[in-house]
């Protein structure tokens, strides 16, 4: 071991990131030859308990659910993207350690955590708590391995400002006292951020009139029993933090969902406690995100992507273009989805043998007369009310009109139904491998579109403008189970849904807040509360964390600013950094040594950056945010 050389690294933020970094380092010094070995010190800043950190702590309610299941998520290298790096001392991805833990049950395991175990499979979607029971037994494990010369030290703190000194950094801590470090590496997940104009105005507005404004939350740090029994509740936004809380306030409040021998849609009725709210929920498409496929698999086994591949999509980088979303890289994911439906309808539909080659033919077509072949192809051969339209996906409803509140709600409890049927039929469904497909290609463009893989115009017009908004509502919906259980509560009367493009208002008048859909006739509804469905905005310049305020007043580090494709600068929602290894880059324009960014603040630069590390994939693609800790830990050691 060379006693001579000392590193001491403080990471910000022990949750999943600052896990990975932590276990990355260990691996990379485990690595080394023992003569090679630095002195190491690393300071864990973390209120919550390290590992699960804030958002997966272990002692949330087990009705909130990942989005994935158990088969997916992993926060250390294993399978053949193990092999890239250097091995790790706990190589287990949340799916052994479910395996291991059944075999061999954990001491610390609680009598909650056994019970789900003992029923869940790869293919199903853990709690959120006994994910992070998994990141707390994947940190344990690596300090309870560590040798002579790797020290963790942990503050159960925050960190409130981050000096930069001559030579390294000194961390102030919100519970008194400093961390003095060679190295800092910003981990820092969800942070608090703050309201946008029409949210003040709702939040001061409700203060005014003692009405109960909720903002964009964790749920898991929400006290819902606070919402009134009874009475109407009015939700903006059906993503996932909506399962969340609408499971938390029927299951949760002794409501049961009972099996009733039906087909998939309408499977389940719900027996009411009678403590439930009334609750009226909208968003701007209308509906909910589309549920997940059920499927022994993250990606059905059949799909195999065609035009969206690695070598494709990269094509454009190795002959020195930086490619636009829509003209060169949507039609290898459309052409992937268009085959994925229609050679799954063919299969279940019985069209003929000649269907498929004439439709492969088609799409190895050029872009500009693909399109309108398909069309041709499709008039002779498929009825309209079963062709696929992508781009229409993200609207169910556009444009269309309802003559009255209970037409919308009989038309998305239909759409519901109809979900829950499709995702039911696993890969014997069009639309759900359509999907698959879709998703499939999301973690090819992930690879393709980092560090400047795309132009900037096309990143803020396109890719987040239109087709992560898409995609989002397609492919990273909630369980099956979930859209099933929500039918049977608009079945029962306990949810309603207000329509498309809601206005959510504040009337003084009548006292209340008000919902109403310019699509939707009837009359408004009305209630005492207002919940805002959806995370606090990842975005840097609103954020409300003394850390990182503090952090961009002093010019530590700025947020990217890009050029949109009207060539107005705009502000993206992450930090400024360098090429990976991701340094952060200071006011003055200049990569700060030693001060690195790993995870949601990466959104400058990466797409999908919420999206945890997928067991067993390519360290470029779905495994990404591991090979970013990597190339973190291994910078740190050099």
């Amino acid at each position: 071991m060379d006693m001579t050389r000392t590193v001491t690294v403080a990471i910000i933020g022990a949750g999943p990131r600052g896990t990975s970094v932590l276990e990355r380092l260990t691996a990379n010094w485990a690595a080394l030859p023992v003569g090679n070995r630095p002195r190491i010190t690393v300071h864990l800043i973390e209120p919550y308990e390290p590992g699960p950190g804030h958002v997966w702590r272990t002692d949330q309610s087990r009705h909130f659910l990942m989005n994935t299941p158990a088969l997916f998520p992993t926060v250390v290298p294993v399978g053949e993207a193990a092999a890239e790096r250097a091995p790790s001392l706990v190589p287990l991805s949340f799916d052994d350690w479910r395996q291991l833990m059944v075999d061999s049950p954990d001491d610390r395991l609680s009598d909650d955590d056994r019970k789900e175990l003992q029923s869940l499979t790869s293919a199903d979607f853990p709690s959120r708590a006994l994910y992070g029971r998994y990141l707390e037994w994947i940190y344990s494990s690596l300090t309870g391995t560590l040798g002579a010369g790797f020290e963790v030290v942990v503050h159960r703190s925050e960190a409130q400002h981050v000096k930069a000194l001559n030579a390294g950094f000194r961390v102030r801590l919100s519970e008194g006292g400093t961390v003095a470090s060679d190295a800092v590496v910003l981990a820092l997940g969800h942070l608090p951020a703050q309201l946008n104009p029409e949210q003040e105005a709702l939040r001061d507005g409700a203060a005014r009139l003692g009405l109960q404004y909720w903002p964009p939350n964790v749920p898991a740090d929400v006290d819902w029993n606070r919402l009134p029994a009874r009475k109407p509740v009015l939700v903006r936004g059906l993503g996932l933090n909506f399962f969340d809380i609408i499971t938390h306030l029927t299951e949760g409040r002794g409501g049961t969902f009972v099996s009733n021998g039906l087909p998939a849609g309408r499977a389940l009725d719900y027996h009411p406690s009678g403590r439930e709210p009334l609750v009226v929920a909208a968003s701007r498409r209308g509906t909910p995100y589309r549920a997940k496929a059920k499927l022994d698999s993250y990606v059905p086994r059949g799909i195999q992507l065609r035009y969206c591949t690695p070598a494709r999509a990269g094509s454009f980088a190795a002959d020195g273009i930086q490619p636009g979303f829509d003209h060169d890289l949507w039609p290898l994911v459309h052409r992937d989805a268009v085959w994925a439906y229609y050679s799954t309808l063919a299969r279940t539909a019985g069209l003929p043998d000649a269907f498929l080659s004439s439709l492969q033919d088609v799409l190895d077509g050029a872009d500009h007369v693909w399109r309108r072949r398909l069309e041709e192809l499709l008039d002779g051969a498929v009825a309209p009310v079963d062709r696929l339209d992508l781009e229409s996906l993200a609207r169910p409803f556009w444009r269309h009109r309802f003559a009255s509140e209970e037409e919308y709600n009989r038309a998305v409890l239909n759409y519901l139904e109809e979900d829950a049927a499709g995702s039911d039929r696993g890969e014997a469904d069009p639309l759900k491998m359509a999907i698959g497909a879709m998703n499939a290609g999301r973690s090819v463009i992930k690879e393709v579109v980092a560090d400047g893989g795309l132009t900037e115009g096309s990143w803020t017009a396109e890719l987040r403008g239109w087709f992560e908004p898409l995609v989002e509502g397609l492919a990273s919906g909630p369980p099956a189970l979930r859209i099933e259980q929500l039918a049977a509560l608009a079945r029962a009367g306990i949810v309603h849904f207000a329509g498309p493009a809601p206005r959510f208002e504040l009337n003084a008048e009548l006292g209340r807040f008000t919902v109403s859909s310019p699509w939707v006739e009837g009359r408004k509804y009305d209630a005492g509360v207002l919940v805002e469905a959806m995370m606090p905005a990842n975005r840097v310049a609103q954020n409300r964390s003394v850390l990182l305020r503090r952090l961009l007043e002093d010019g530590l580090v700025r947020a990217r600013t890009m050029m949109s494709e009207d060539g107005v600068p705009e502000v993206s929602p992450g930090i400024d950094v360098s090429r990976p290894p991701y340094r952060a880059i200071g006011a003055n324009g200049l990569a700060r040594e030693n001060l690195y960014v790993l995870g949601l603040q990466l959104s400058s630069v990466q797409w999908g950056t919420s999206i945890a590390a997928e067991a067993g994939a390519s360290l470029d693609a779905g495994g990404r945010t591991l090979r970013d800790a990597d190339d973190i830990a291994r910078a740190l050691l050099a």
